[in-house]
């Protein structure tokens, strides 16, 4: 799986603390893999972000995402459960 990242998440990634950072990395490495999809609990997003989806970083951080295609995504959003009223 191919990762892309927009401009406002490369933005609200470094302004993370650097331990949520490494972590983030590594879940986005997990990612990168359709075999680690499930360990990761990404689920659809409703209402205002129907459309899109979400996976956890830790209990507290969540990173937003698009499909482009089968083999492609986007990352748009990294923060705390706030994200999702972005």
């Amino acid at each position: 799986m191919k990762v892309h990242f927009l401009p406002i998440f490369i933005r609200h990634f470094k302004k993370l603390d650097s331990g949520i950072q490494e972590e983030a990395l590594e879940k986005i490495e997990l990612f990168g893999d359709a075999k680690n999809h499930k360990l990761l609990k990404i689920h659809k997003l409703h209402g205002p972000l129907a459309g899109r989806y979400s996976f956890s970083v830790n209990y507290k951080t969540r990173i937003v995402f698009s499909y482009i295609n089968k083999k492609e995504v986007v990352l748009l959003a990294i923060g705390d459960h706030a994200v999702y009223d972005k």
